[in-house]
């Protein structure tokens, strides 16, 4: 397997890694595997062995090893197989795979796509192979570092979202008793006071919660639940909610579901109602607070596309500011704020592209500078079950 000219079995010590990571063989020859661990060991790996795939496959699910090093021929399972399983098994952490393999170009484009990272062609070169190892082994430890610094921000993120949110909310519960005189009625001058207060700790409570729910989504740990949902009756409730703010601006907001009806489409999807109203709520609030002349315009039409999937699409339209050109490709990011003189915390569109996505819908946006926006959902019409994201 190895050949002979390449066992240089006195490498430096200043070659070999600090820490010692743990490297699985996997191989149906004992000689091979014999071998294999007999030269990386010099190298100051610790190299575990298993002579088959299923045996490979429990010693990985009980103890993951850094790196993989698994021979494509194999009686019963082979290293395709292997490989594929490691894959599908989304509970494993990050693993490089390594095949060896004696065959020729397709069976190495074969195992790239079920999802091994690198190959090596037997007879083996020990400095390759050695190159190869700490190759991946290096990309292993970039991976494991990412991970831990994501798991770290959104651990941060978390308790300090939920540690923000305890006395935001016991402080407007304590201004809502001032605001009702319970502790004694306030003066007038107070009282304005008290009501600015009550609306910039009720905005700053909403931001966190909408950061929270941002941090839920991008750490996978959302819980959506999917039911029928009839798109007409939760637009027309949103509707109702914002028509005061629509009227003390003096805006025109209207609802049109003549495409809809025209196409005698459902108007029902299979969504998280709670989720999706969220969205509806952040893209119409938006229209109208950015909007000073004019109107508000909310359409549902149906749609299909090359695939027949049938889709409703739900459009809002304003004329207001309009979005520059150079805002709108990083429109949809965390935290991105636009250079209008109104715009908020930037989370509101990043979570609706969030929710959006997570019922494998697209929302994207046409503006123009100074004649408004048209925001576009299009949402598919399928059924699912309680999913987390």
């Amino acid at each position: 397997m190895l050949s002979p000219q390449s066992l240089n079995m006195n490498q430096s010590p200043l070659s070999r890694p600090a820490s010692i990571d743990r490297i699985l063989v996997v191989d149906d020859l004992p000689d091979n595997c014999f071998l294999i661990q007999t030269l990386l060991q010099q190298e100051g790996y610790h190299i575990d062995i298993a002579y088959s795939g299923s045996e490979a496959l429990s010693y990985i699910e009980a103890t993951p090893p850094a790196l993989l090093l698994l021979d494509v021929m194999m009686p019963g399972m082979d290293g395709y197989e292997v490989t594929r399983r490691i894959r599908q098994n989304t509970e494993l952490p990050f693993l490089p795979i390594l095949l060896i393999t004696a065959h020729d170009q397709p069976s190495v484009v074969r195992g790239l796509d079920i999802g091994a990272d690198e190959f090596i062609r037997k007879p083996v070169e020990f400095d390759e192979l050695v190159a190869r190892v700490r190759s991946l082994l290096r990309l292993k430890h970039s991976v494991d570092e990412r991970d831990l610094i994501a798991r770290q921000r959104e651990d941060f993120v978390s308790r300090l979202t939920h540690d923000l949110r305890t006395p935001l909310v016991a402080a407007d519960r304590m201004l809502t008793l001032f605001q009702e005189g319970a502790l004694g009625e306030p003066p007038p001058a107070m009282g304005e006071a008290i009501d600015t207060m009550i609306r910039s700790n009720q905005n700053l409570l909403t931001m966190v919660n909408m950061l929270l729910e941002v941090y839920r989504y991008e750490a996978g740990r959302k819980t959506l639940n999917f039911t029928p949902v009839n798109l007409s009756e939760l637009v027309e409730t949103v509707i109702a909610e914002l028509s005061p703010l629509a009227i003390e601006r003096k805006l025109t907001l209207t609802l049109d579901q003549s495409a809809l009806q025209q196409d005698q489409a459902s108007d029902t999807v299979i969504g998280d109602r709670i989720e999706l109203r969220r969205v509806i709520t952040n893209l119409l609030g938006n229209a109208l607070k950015f909007t000073d002349t004019g109107f508000v315009t909310v359409r549902l039409s149906a749609d299909s596309n090359s695939l027949k999937q049938i889709a409703v699409v739900l459009e809002i339209e304003d004329t207001g500011s309009g979005i520059a050109i150079a805002d709108q490709p990083k429109l949809f990011e965390s935290f991105i704020t636009g250079s209008h003189r109104r715009s908020g915390s930037g989370l509101g569109l990043h979570l609706s592209r969030q929710i959006v996505e997570a019922h494998q819908g697209q929302i994207y946006v046409k503006s123009d500078l100074g004649k408004g926006s048209l925001f576009t959902v299009r949402l598919p019409i399928q059924a699912r079950g309680a999913v987390t994201c």
